[in-house]
């Protein structure tokens, strides 16, 4: 399981849109949807 598949379990689990998710971590909503999709910047 790579590690944006364990963020998006870990997230519904607790029942949490990404946008919750976001807003509960400090960063976009954008940031959650790319380290779910295991999309990163160099």
């Amino acid at each position: 399981m790579s590690l944006g598949e364990r963020i998006q379990s870990c997230r519904k689990r607790s029942g949490r849109s990404q946008e919750q998710l976001a807003e509960h971590l400090g960063v976009s909503r954008q940031a959650v949807s790319k380290w779910e999709r295991g999309v990163s910047h160099s």
